[in-house]
């Protein structure tokens, strides 16, 4: 019996009806792109410093020295979180005495700002960061937001597969994205803190099930040879496009509520796709709408100007495609045997560590000298030829050498950082980008080399449990971006070390380019050393040193 891309081989790989679905799925990821990353400017921290009221009679020389220095980057400037104490410099200031002359600065009592902050609007007019005043002892609050926004994407990465399941590809799709676009638009009349934080953990649930769901739609509807362009290149590099967008937005729209009122404009212009994108046919195959599945490959093929056949499914080949159900399995799977419980874990920090890497540095875009839209649009821009490079180290080239090669790059620029001289400013940017082309492009290559790795019957589960490990890494990425408050040094050393480990961790990986896909847990490829361990541990059973067939049989010797 044939199954499905073998009826539907008549439509052609690379019609108008394939290329129509290719650009607008794709098309429907740009809102991801500035979503996800719209943080960078709506929690933006411009410099700061404390208040020092307009009713405080102070003179010119006193109010220019009522903020303490300290040292930052080789260089003195005002402290943000301390002011001195107002009532004694009134005095001082009262009874005609200078700062520096008169009166020993070093010597003077400190206090907080306790009538709030005023902020530099040369860069943002305001951000929730300025409206909420999350700074110096809240300074925790901004990353917080972004980590449950993280959380957000956890969650929805959970239900998206299950509901794209039970109600179908499109409706879930565009639901997703209704949700995205919605709950950014309640965002912009947020009255606190909290109401934002809250609504941008349902906009992080909307926007990964909306990429779910697209991805998808697209793998089921597209042909063989269209779907490997499609998951890498099609939907990462327009995703990479809604992130160059977002700077350009931000650059003309300087305050948050009008900028995220902005962004969400054209998640409003992408429910117009409802009337061009179609249901899967292989979903409606499975829930037995059969005729509908029918209606939607006839107008594909009117699209693509060829006649289809007077019968496109005949009860034999739909008895073929429903009636093989999958054996069931559980997560217990993952780590029933030793092999694939090592995989697992090994890919579990894989994943980890490379999200931690690649949000990490786009979170950090801001703190980079130089213009922060400019570094943002560059951080934005190195991605599509990381993309590009992944999809053809992923065709002629080894997996794991490719992927750690790739880390290797990323982790050792970020550790060389360090090195560069402060004044160096354009090679201290020219190096964070490449470290982020480098990851990308791991990042890119690792969701094709995980699927590889598993066999058949756990294949879904090993790459959701590491897609999890993904979450969890994204969640912790902006307190790596924080810990640069402490040392600017700090994060780039973190995520340099963390990268290179993995890198070399990924040596030990099996090797699955140009082998079969496994089907079986025993089929799956063997960790380097395994081989040896399972060959130690059996042949020490074994009487005066005779050695199993079994043994090497199984171990592929």
């Amino acid at each position: 019996m044939r199954d499905y891309d073998e009826v539907t081989a008549f439509l052609g790989e690379w019609g108008p009806f394939q290329r129509l679905i290719f650009f607008l799925l794709s098309a429907s990821i740009i809102p991801n792109g500035f979503n996800g990353m719209s943080i960078v400017f709506l929690a933006g921290t411009p410099e700061h410093r404390c208040l020092v009221p307009n009713t405080v009679n102070l003179t010119s020389a006193w109010r220019n020295h009522s903020i303490p220095l300290e040292t930052k980057d080789g260089r003195q400037v005002l402290q943000s979180c301390r002011r001195y104490r107002l009532a004694t410099i009134a005095n001082f200031s009262a009874l005609g005495l200078e700062p520096g002359l008169d009166v020993d600065l070093e010597q003077l009592e400190q206090e907080s700002c306790l009538d709030g902050w005023e902020y530099n609007q040369d860069v943002f007019l305001s951000t929730i960061v300025t409206e909420w005043d999350l700074v110096c002892k809240d300074d925790w609050k901004a990353p917080l937001t972004t980590s449950l926004f993280f959380v957000g994407v956890l969650m929805g990465s959970f239900i998206s597969g299950q509901l794209s399941d039970r109600f179908g590809r499109k409706n879930v799709l565009f639901l997703t994205m209704a949700m995205q676009t919605g709950f950014s638009f309640l965002q912009v009349f947020s009255v606190n803190f909290e109401m934002f934080t809250v609504l941008f953990v349902l906009v992080g649930m909307g926007q990964i099930s909306n990429y779910v769901a697209a991805f998808v739609l697209g793998t089921e509807v597209l042909s063989k040879s269209v779907r490997i362009i499609f998951a890498t290149l099609g939907v990462c590099i327009f995703y990479a496009f809604g992130f160059m967008v977002l700077p350009l937005f931000a650059y003309f729209i300087r305050d948050w509520r009008m900028l995220l009122l902005a962004l969400t404009v054209p998640g409003v212009l992408c429910g117009v796709l409802w009337w061009f994108i179609p249901e899967s046919p292989r979903w409606l195959i499975s829930q037995g709408r059969i005729k509908e599945a029918e209606v939607i490959i006839r107008k594909a093929a009117k699209t693509n100007r060829i006649v289809a056949p007077s019968t496109i499914f005949d009860p034999s080949e739909l008895q073929d495609l429903n009636s093989k159900k999958p054996q069931s399995h559980h997560i217990y799977d993952l780590i029933r045997t030793r092999n694939i419980r090592t995989i697992t874990i090994m890919s579990i920090i894989l994943w980890l560590t490379i999200s931690v890497g690649y949000f990490g540095l786009s979170l950090d875009t801001p703190n980079l000298h130089g213009n922060i839209y400019m570094n943002c649009f560059l951080s934005a821009a190195v991605e599509v030829p990381a993309y590009v490079l992944a999809w053809l180290l992923l065709q002629y080239l080894p997996r794991r050498y490719s992927i750690s090669a790739a880390l290797f790059l990323g982790g050792g620029v970020l550790l060389f950082m360090q090195l560069v001289p402060s004044e160096l400013f354009y090679l201290s940017t020219a190096l964070v980008m490449v470290g982020k082309f480098g990851i990308t492009s791991a990042y890119s290559m690792v969701y094709v080399y995980t699927a590889e790795l598993y066999p058949t019957v756990v294949r879904n589960m090993g790459v959701g449990v590491s897609s999890t490990a993904s979450r969890l890494g994204s969640i912790l990425s902006p307190y790596f971006v924080y810990l640069g408050a402490y040392d600017r040094f700090l994060p780039y050393i973190l995520m340099g070390s963390l990268t290179i480990l993995t890198a070399i961790l990924t040596l030990f990986f099996p090797e699955s380019f140009g082998v079969p896909l496994p089907d079986t847990i025993d089929q799956m490829l063997r960790v380097k050393g395994i081989k040896q361990w399972q060959i130690q541990g059996q042949t020490r059973t074994l009487k005066d040193g005779e050695e199993s067939p079994t043994v090497l049989k199984s171990t592929g010797l």
